[in-house]
């Protein structure tokens, strides 16, 4: 890339030919001033200057995503960050604020496979989502295409659970991963780079039907279901959604009272009821609808497929606090007629398939709740060395630096502990890891959804005004702020985790064994 001088740069000082260096970048922003949010007047003082100091003080370096193709070279004498899949360091350098293994540190965990996978995920989320997340929020909807995209690289496919590689998934491992290679690790890769976008609903709307929905298909359902369902959700052709929770029931599934009475010739259902808070459900083409088939309790649950289309089913959105752009719904069934052979799984045996896939559901919350802390700690630090008081940087303060020492070890306690279940999963079959590590999972979820909304906190309480306000410097800390909630309460709240150790093993058995 060209080199460009600090004198060159002063000579682009007009709006006509203007421009400016931020971070060691030359960015021609002649075409770009009118267009800036603040105005031009704020840009005017700055063109042909490096104007790093005044960038930092009120944007994420993550804005510049969005801005590539200003870029027309580099300041000389000035180093410019690049990404780096070696096996030395990888993302931002700063004590804590990437997993260990990113930064070099030996793991028994990770590998090369790993590392290519990291570096490919980063760069689609770099260059399909983080230049976006603010408009999409602002909008409160993500565009369809976005998932039809990351269906065509394959990232859908890695988000069932399942390893090795099935040969039923429409894709092979990206990043030239052999299927054999394939393991939990993997996703658990993937599902951290994700949440690097900082926002619970846009990583729903990708996450979500393959991670939490589909896997009763592929486990469970009949061939003729997996053939119409699993290839054209992987593909993002079709979208999925798993639906439990209704207005009155939620972490105590086994009393949903959802009813499907079966007709009296057996060739359908007749479904009556109402779920809430259902994510995607507002645009979801395949419905995994838990119902009462039988007696009260978890032995008269069943599982049904439904359909958009469906005469008598209906959805309606939901405005939440956060997961903004999710497609959280009411999706109300009114006499809609299902066909019996859409049944997955066994009459009267769906609380098994449903705490069957409790594991994963919560594992996807636990890596994306990590990483959100990781994210509120590391916006915190930045600031705290950019931003001073009382004649010194905040980070010189003792009381800050307690704050963000308190952050990391928690932080680093639940991702030790996160690694190490992943490990244990990978030398059981799913059903003994189902049994034996449903307690360690549930109390996990609570440890790190009570960790970032620490870091949340710590953070706001670090960056001041500017996290609460939306965009800029701390507009991840403010969405993530938002979505903490989405963190705690979906896939059983933390209130259940806690007991999960003393009160579920033996109910979840004889449900499974029976």
């Amino acid at each position: 890339m060209k080199q460009i001088s600090l004198t060159s740069l002063g000579q682009h000082n007009s709006e006509s030919n203007g421009h400016i260096a931020i971070s060691g970048h030359v960015y021609d922003v002649s075409d770009f001033l009118d267009a800036h949010p603040g105005g031009k007047r704020v840009l005017l003082p700055l063109l042909g200057k490096d104007a790093t100091a005044e960038f930092n003080r009120y944007h994420s370096p993550t804005l510049l995503t969005k801005y590539k193709s200003l870029v027309v070279g580099t300041l000389e004498g000035h180093e410019v960050e690049a990404s780096s899949d070696s096996t030395d360091a990888f993302g931002n350098l700063i004590a804590f604020a990437e997993p260990a293994w990113y930064h070099g540190q030996p793991s028994p965990y990770y590998n090369d496979t790993h590392r290519r996978l990291r570096a490919w995920m980063r760069g689609l989320v770099e260059q399909h989502i983080i230049p976006h997340v603010n408009d999409w929020e602002a909008a409160g909807e993500v565009p369809s295409s976005l998932y039809k995209t990351f269906g065509k690289e394959g990232v859908l496919s890695c988000m069932v659970g399942v390893s090795p590689w099935p040969n039923w998934v429409p894709h092979q491992p990206p990043c030239g991963i052999k299927p054999e290679e394939w393991t939990a690790f993997h996703e658990v890769v993937l599902g951290d780079e994700l949440a690097r976008i900082a926002s619970c609903g846009i990583g729903a709307v990708l996450s979500l039907g393959p991670q939490i929905a589909l896997p009763a298909v592929v486990n469970y359902a009949s061939e003729g279901i997996k053939e119409r369902v699993v290839g054209p959700v992987l593909r993002g052709e079709k979208t999925i959604c798993l639906c439990i929770t209704e207005p009155s029931a939620g972490s105590d599934v086994a009393n949903i009272q959802t009813s499907a009475t079966i007709s009296k010739d057996g060739s359908h259902y007749v479904v009556n009821g109402e779920k809430k808070w259902i994510t995607n459900g507002a645009w979801a083409d395949f419905f995994i609808v838990a119902v009462r088939t039988g007696k009260e309790g978890m032995n008269g649950i069943s599982l049904l497929l439904l359909e958009r289309g469906m005469e008598g089913l209906r959805t309606r959105k939901i405005a939440c606090q956060g997961n903004i752009g999710s497609g959280t719904a009411f999706v109300i069934m009114d006499n809609v007629k299902v066909p019996a052979s859409n049944i997955i799984g066994t009459v009267n045996k769906g609380f098994k398939c449903i705490m069957a896939n409790f594991n994963h559901e919560r594992f996807g919350i636990i890596i994306g709740a990590i990483r959100s802390a990781r994210i509120c700690y590391e916006d915190a630090v930045i600031h705290a060395h950019r931003r001073k008081t009382f004649g010194k940087p905040l980070f010189d303060h003792g009381v800050i630096r307690n704050k963000l020492a308190n952050m990391a070890h928690k932080i680093e306690a639940a991702q030790a502990w996160m690694e190490s279940i992943v490990y244990q999963q990978t030398q059981m079959s799913h059903e003994e890891a189902t049994l034996k590590l449903g307690g360690a999972i549930a109390l996990l979820k609570a440890q790190a959804t009570q960790t970032v909304e620490f870091c949340a906190r710590e953070a706001s309480q670090i960056m001041g005004g500017i996290s609460y306000t939306k965009g800029g410097v701390g507009g991840r800390v403010e969405r993530i702020y938002r979505d903490v909630r989405g963190y705690a309460i979906p896939g059983g709240s933390e209130e259940i985790m806690l007991i999960w150790e003393f009160v579920s093993p033996s109910r979840f058995h004889k449900c499974c064994m029976e």
